[in-house]
Formats: C-alpha cells, structure tokens, sequence
C-alpha cells in the first residue's frame, strides 16, 4: 500500500473527519467568545469601574515596558466563558448518552415450551 493510499484512509475514517469539524467550530466559538467579552462584557464593566479601558489598562513597569493585566483580565474571561460553555454541551451530551436498556430475554423455542408442559403435566 502506498503512502498517499495509508494518508487517504487515515484522512478518511470518521473520527479524524469528525475532530476536524470539532477544532474548526472551536476556532471559530472561540472568536465569537473573544469578541463578545471585548466588544459586549468588557465595556460596561469597565465603565462601572470608572472608565476603565480593559483593553489598554496595565502597570507600566518602564517606559518600554508595560504589564498588560487588562487583556489578562480579558483573557481570562474568554477561557471562564468558553469552559463553562463546554461543561454545559458535554453534560447535555452525557444525558442523550443514557445507558441502553438491556436486550430482550432470547425467545424460547418451541420445543423447550413443550417439554416443559410435558414435564409439568407429568408432576400432576
């Protein structure tokens, strides 16, 4: 078997498709989480803190250098967010997954049933 013939079977089999999907919509959630903390949370909260920008806030340590607790502030709201959203999707996805219900007790065959009536009449 060829080396491209190995890729493409590899490439092909669901569960690689299907983590491509998951990190492609990650990607992109992510970015909506991001956007929504800087654009929509971080405003009014930095306004009811007395207009403080968020984005630009931090410690200047020397003129060249700045500790940007801001966007680690930001940051880490973007990851409280996209955690809690990922708890909530797998915890509704482990309640969809309830166990199987046993299988059905295998028929009897017929033959077995008349035996033991059989039997039964015999004990009378």
């Amino acid at each position: 078997m060829g080396l491209m013939q190995e890729f493409k079977d590899f490439a092909m089999k669901g569960n690689v498709v299907d983590m491509a999907v998951g990190i492609v919509i990650g990607g992109a959630f992510g970015k909506l989480v991001s956007s929504f903390v800087d654009n929509v949370l971080m405003p009014p909260i930095g306004l009811l803190m007395g207009g403080v920008d968020f984005s630009t806030w931090g410690i200047k340590l020397s003129d060249s250098v700045t500790w940007k607790v801001g966007a680690f502030v930001q940051t880490v709201i973007d990851f409280a967010i996209i955690a809690f959203a990922l708890f909530m999707v797998i915890k509704a996805m482990n309640k969809l997954r309830a166990p199987a219900p046993p299988p059905p007790a295998p028929a009897v065959p017929d033959d077995v049933l008349l035996l033991k009536e059989i039997r039964d009449l015999l004990k009378k």
